[in-house]
Formats: structure tokens, C-alpha cells, sequence
């Protein structure tokens, strides 16, 4: 008789995206005459930068040549992407990472997921709250989150980020062996200040706490005292491990790239309390799990570096931002109460009249025809508010704005 892991039976409902598409789609099923504004999931609709398409056409020229074809991909990424990372993400900040630890995979997604492979079920987990619902939902799978109550979960230390403390979660009160963080932040778009992310820092080091930090939306900061990774802060290599994604920054969402830092003086622990290299057991995961990313898809990543590259994609990031800018000013003048799109593509909306997240959810998408994220999904702090995405195509984004300004 076959078992089945039954943490997977202890998860609440489906995912929140695909309750969001069910409803969606029930929607437009009964509403076809009504199209819908879709301000939800955060997905992109720029194409693909021009470099980015060249390369991706070239890499699959080389795979019509028995000459030039390849097979399987190095497990951990072809150097000619992972040198460009490393010198285009790191060491143009002055941050000392080498090519050993850099990972590449197929999205942040999958790596802030799979690196509970590597870890403890023993271990407590912290988030900040709202948070990205898969550091909670694979915490849960991996048997390390307790039982569900009153939506949340007693293995799990919830750090609020509220309108009343500025989305800057306080240090764990009780002891955390891993934290995970998300900067700038999704769902809230909100950042931590250099001096605010060193707190977390110092605190992982005095108390030999992991972090691990997602920094996907790094490429959509604006101010100067908002970090770009948590490796410019000190001290940050010996105990933080660094998610990174092409997903926002050059819309590879339906291309599938990231990559992943584990520096070589980051340490871990066996149940001894001898110290246990991160690095190395991630190289074991990977190369027992993880057959690389398609040599056609790095060099499409590799592209990103180029200089043609850099320039299209930094205009399609502006594009978004100035989404952002549209959203957030056009609620704040309608008398809402909007946070984030300075630093991130996402809008934090608290919702009117004391409407619940799901209620104003659905007021959205049956008397507007707009579809928001609603902010309980990411948690019990994120209940009277919705997010709401910039990555929307331009008439459609200002047309949603309208649509809720005139019925404010």
C-alpha cells in the first residue's frame, strides 16, 4: 500500500492564485460580454527584450547543428551566464561573490521552495506577515509548521507588517533558527532601509539564524538607501542565502530562470552541532534532483548582461514602474490608501468602508471587472487589503485606476 505524504492533506484549499483563476474564470464563464482588467497575479505582458529574443533564436540555431548542439546542462549553470551574474550583479556593487556560489535554476519560485530539501524539519520557521504564500505552504509540506489555527500555523512565528509599524517587521520575540525575507516586498511592495536590513543582519550573526532572502523585484528599487541585496550589508555572507529571478526583471515568466547564492562561509548545523557547508549540500541537491536549465534559456539570461540588453530591459521596467506611479497616484488622489510601487511593481490598497479582503475582491471583479490579489491570502496581516500589479498593459492599467477612483 502506497502513502502519500500527508502534510500535502494538512494544506488549506488551493493555492491563492488558483482559487484567484477559478473565480476568474467562473466569472468570465457566466460574463463574456464583459471584459475583464487583470491587476492580480503578478504576470508580465512586455515582450521580451529584443537581445533576449536574438539570443534565444541563436542558442536554438545551435541546437540544429550536431556540431553545436548540447545535451544536458551543467547542474549548477554554464559559466558564461554565472560569470556574467557575478560580475554584472555583485561585483559591480563591490559585493565578493564567486562563481562557486552561484546556482542557476529555472525561478526563485522553485529554489525558495526546494531549499527546505537541505534543512531540519527540527527547525523554526519565522515570516513576515503578509508573506509569499509558498515559504509558509513548503514549510508546511516539510513537516515543520504544527498545526493550523485561526489562520496560521503554531509552528510558525508570524513578524506583522502593518500600516501602523511601516511594513518593517520587528525581530523575532521568540527564538527562529530560519527567517525568511522578502525585499522589496511581495506582496506589499514596501522595502527595508540599508540600516533596517543591517538590524536582521546583526541579529542572524549574534544568534546563528539563516536568512533567507528573496530578492526577485531587487531590479525595480528606486531609492539610494534601499539595498539591492543583503550581501552589501556586513557580515550578511556568514549567515544568508540569496534568491534571484529573471522573471519580473527581463519577463521570463514563461521562460523560467533564476539563480541562487550560497556563499562558501555561510554555515549550517548537523544535530552534533558540528558546522555543515549549505553550499555543498545544495550542490548534492541539485545534482541529485535538477537536471540544469535549458542551454537555450541561459543564454537568453546571458543576453540580459549585454549592453543592448541592460538598456531594453531597463526601459521595460520603467514602463512598469510608471504603472506603478499611475495606480498609486490615482488611488491617493481618490482619498485611498495605497502603500509600495516606489521600489516594487506591487500597490498595498487598504480596502474601503471596512470591507474584507475577499469582499472587496469580489466587489472588484463583479461591479468593476478588475482582478486584485486579495491581501488575506498572504496572511492574517494582510486581511483590508488588496494587492494590485503594475506589469498590466498601459490603456488597461489607467483604465482600471478610472474604474476605481469614479466609485470611490
Amino acid at each position: 500500500m502506497a502513502l502519500v505524504n500527508e502534510n500535502f492533506l494538512r494544506l488549506p484549499g488551493s493555492y491563492l492564485f488558483a482559487e484567484i483563476a477559478q473565480r476568474v474564470s467562473a466569472y468570465r464563464s457566466a460574463h463574456p460580454d464583459r471584459p475583464v482588467i487583470s491587476l492580480g497575479i503578478g504576470d508580465v505582458t512586455r515582450p521580451l527584450a529584443p537581445a533576449v529574443i536574438k539570443a534565444l533564436q541563436d542558442a536554438t540555431l545551435e541546437m540544429a547543428s550536431e556540431k553545436t548542439m548540447r545535451g544536458y546542462a551543467p547542474y549548477y549553470g554554464y559559466d558564461f551566464l554565472i560569470e556574467a551574474i557575478v560580475k554584472n550583479d555583485f561585483h559591480a556593487r563591490r559585493i565578493p561573490i564567486d562563481a562557486g556560489e552561484v546556482f542557476v535554476s529555472d525561478g526563485a519560485k522553485s529554489d525558495t521552495g526546494n531549499i527546505g530539501d537541505i534543512l531540519g524539519a527540527g527547525n523554526t520557521v519565522a515570516v513576515t506577515d503578509p508573506v509569499y504564500p509558498v515559504y509558509v505552504d513548503t514549510s508546511v509540506i516539510a513537516g515543520r509548521a504544527g498545526t493550523l489555527t485561526d489562520g496560521q500555523w503554531s509552528g510558525i512565528e508570524y513578524l506583522p507588517c502593518t500600516a501602523e509599524n511601516g511594513f518593517v517587521p520587528e525581530l523575532p520575540k521568540k527564538h527562529a533558527d530560519v527567517v525568511y525575507l522578502c525585499y522589496p516586498n511581495n506582496p506589499t511592495g514596501t522595502t527595508l532601509t540599508r540600516k533596517e536590513l543591517k538590524k536582521w543582519v546583526d541579529y542572524a550573526v549574534e544568534n546563528r539564524v539563516l536568512l533567507l532572502y528573496d530578492a526577485a523585484y531587487e531590479a525595480f528599487i528606486t531609492e539610494k538607501d534601499v539595498p539591492h541585496s543583503i550581501f552589501e550589508i556586513e557580515g550578511a555572507t556568514k549567515v544568508a542565502i540569496e534568491f534571484r529571478s529573471f522573471s519580473k526583471t527581463a519577463g521570463f515568466t514563461g521562460v523560467r530562470c533564476g539563480y541562487t547564492v550560497i556563499p562558501h562561509e555561510l554555515k549550517a548545523y548537523a544535530n552534533d552541532g558540528s558546522e555543515v557547508s549549505p553550499n555543498e549540500l545544495w550542490k548534492r541537491r541539485q545534482s541529485t534532483k535538477f537536471n540544469g536549465t535549458a542551454y537555450i534559456v541561459q543564454r537568453a539570461a546571458e543576453a540580459v548582461y549585454s549592453s543592448e540588453g541592460k538598456q531594453q530591459i531597463r526601459e521595460t521596467i520603467d514602463f512598469y514602474m510608471e504603472n506603478a506611479k499611475i495606480i498609486r497616484t490615482g488611488l491617493e488622489k481618490a482619498g485611498m490608501k495605497a502603500f509600495g510601487g516606489v521600489n516594487a511593481p506591487y500597490i498595498w490598497l487598504q480596502t474601503p468602508d471596512g470591507k474584507s479582503s475577499w469582499e472587496y475582491f469580489d466587489y472588484l471583479l463583479n461591479e468593476l471587472q478588475i482582478v486584485t490579489t486579495p491581501g488575506s491570502g498572504f496572511g492574517k496581516s494582510g486581511e483590508g487589503f488588496v494587492r494590485l500589479t503594475a506589469f498590466g498593459k498601459r490603456e488597461e492599467t489607467v483604465e482600471a485606476v478610472e474604474r476605481i477612483v469614479r466609485s470611490a
